[in-house]
Order: C-alpha cells, then structure tokens, then sequence
C-alpha cells in the first residue's frame, strides 16, 4: 500500500501523506509554480485547508501577474 494519496481540488492536483510524528495529514499541490501546502487531522480539515491553500496561492499569483501553473520548457536534460 503506498503512503501517499491524491486529492484534486478546484482542477489542481495535491498529493497527501500521513505524518506520524505530528499525526496529521500533510497536502501538497503539484504542478504549481509555487509552494502550496496544508495541514489537519482529518479529511474533512484536509479539504477545508486545501481549498484555502489553494486560493491564497492563486490570489498572490494574480496579484503578481504570474501563471500558477508550472512551465515546462519541452526540453529533457541530461
């Protein structure tokens, strides 16, 4: 079984992991620019946490003018 889950919110994609040394569930959004964290212990706080994460880090994305998606220049680097 692996330690990591997927959660989708508001068309972004997070990935979850269970923290045993603070016994909550930690959320991390992937494919954004930025960092995008969140913290509960429990799955309806995780939902809660993740869709203000989410839209604190796209309101300073648009205050800035950047894309809050990552770009990804086509090219593969060895």
């Amino acid at each position: 079984m692996s330690n990591y889950s997927d959660m989708n919110v508001g068309g972004y994609k997070a990935v979850i992991k269970f923290d045993p040394k603070i016994e909550m569930f930690r959320g991390e959004f992937i494919s954004l620019n930025g960092g995008a964290d969140f913290y509960a212990d429990n799955i309806q706080g995780l939902k809660n946490e993740a869709e203000k994460s989410l839209q604190i880090f796209l309101d300073a994305c648009k205050k800035r003018g950047v894309s809050p998606m990552k770009q990804f220049s086509g090219r593969f680097n060895l």
